[in-house]
């Protein structure tokens, strides 16, 4: 019996992992690990709440309490899943934190930021996205897919450049309450709000970007959207609710938005696209949203349609001091992202 196999073993039988194991309770080995996971503790732009910057591990924590048999995927531990956090991007995020807090305060007292303390929070964001599309390039390199564990949404832009090297076409499935389609918001390009303007700017690999669960967002989001030549797929929050009221079942609701997307799939999870009630610390809440339930089945049935899922991000996921609740969430939707993506690379060994 090979070590890996015993870790294994050790996790079927459901007994509470040793306090600093690793991810999902294991402590695999980082060759034999099939799936790799990036944690980005980076949350330098969040507009609203923060505290996202401490998920990665906070998630690492919570992931100790889940029972690891899928009834959908299976196995997926035995995918072989680890969790790497880029600890060095915490020490930039401390830094930009501060200074980007003095640029909102000064856009929310009527004056103009000052420029070079602007521009130094955008220089940080770029380092962070270069030191993330260096860590998905090594894993890669590797035979490994990667995951990323935010951490505010501006974290993909690496990981996405990253796939529109390997990936001549692909497209974007993205559960949000928002657009985050905003050509840099608040003066930060690389806002946690502008990721995906920033995306489908700069990747014309990007074949369609498909965003569900969208409830909050400008007019010029809206435009960008409606103006797209169908690239950007929108199922607004209240349409999907409107849907469901006049009878359409969710499961014909999943056929449409996967009839939607190419054959070949980056998942980009924003916490926030759930109810409130199963996140209720995340940076910017917003009532309405899909239930863990949806989200959930969504993802079952994009595993099932034969499509290829490379990678992932989950971010948004902000760590309370009274609550596990949203760790609790968050290490489950993380869990099921693993399993989709498991399932359709054929990983589970």
């Amino acid at each position: 019996m090979t070590s890996l196999e015993a870790i294994f073993d050790f996790l079927a039988t459901g007994q509470p992992p040793h306090r600093d194991a690793g991810i999902f309770g294991a402590t695999i080995p980082p060759e034999e690990a099939r799936i790799h996971l990036i944690g980005v503790p980076w949350d330098a732009t969040s507009s609203y709440g923060q505290g996202s910057h401490a998920a990665p591990a906070a998630i690492r924590s919570a992931s100790h309490q889940l029972d690891l048999l899928d009834r959908v995927f299976g196995r997926v531990y035995r995918a072989g899943i680890v969790l790497d956090v880029l600890h060095e991007i915490a020490e930039s995020n401390a830094i930009a934190r501060t200074k980007a807090d003095q640029v909102i305060a000064s856009l929310e007292g009527g004056e103009s930021p000052d420029p070079d303390i602007l521009a130094q929070v955008n220089a940080l964001s770029d380092d962070v996205n270069h030191k993330v599309y260096e860590a998905v390039k090594a894993s890669q390199s590797q035979g490994r897919f990667v995951g990323l564990v935010g951490g505010e949404h501006s974290i993909p832009f690496g990981a996405i450049k990253r796939m529109a090297e390997v990936y001549p076409s692909f497209g974007i499935l993205h559960l949000d309450a928002h657009h985050d389609l905003r050509d840099a918001y608040e003066g930060f390009t690389h806002s946690h709000a502008s990721i995906f303007y920033n995306v489908m700017h700069d990747f014309p690999q990007v074949e369609r970007l498909v965003s569900v669960g969208i409830r909050d967002f400008s007019a010029d989001e809206a435009k960008l959207a409606e103006d797209s030549n169908g690239r950007i797929r929108v199922w607004y929050d209240e349409d999907l609710f409107a849907q469901k009221a006049e009878g359409t079942t969710f499961s014909k609701i999943t056929d449409q938005i996967l009839a939607a997307l190419p054959e070949t799939i980056y998942l980009s999870v924003d916490i926030d696209v759930l109810s409130q009630a199963d996140c209720p610390n995340t940076g910017t809440p917003v009532p309405g949203g899909l239930s863990f339930h949806e989200v959930v089945y969504l993802l079952h049935r994009l595993g099932q349609s034969g499509r290829k899922v490379i990678g992932f991000d989950l971010v948004e996921v902000v760590p309370s001091e009274n609550s596990e609740w949203d760790l609790n969430v968050g290490a489950r939707l993380l869990y099921k992202l693993c399993g989709v993506l498991a399932h359709t690379q054929g990983l589970l060994r």
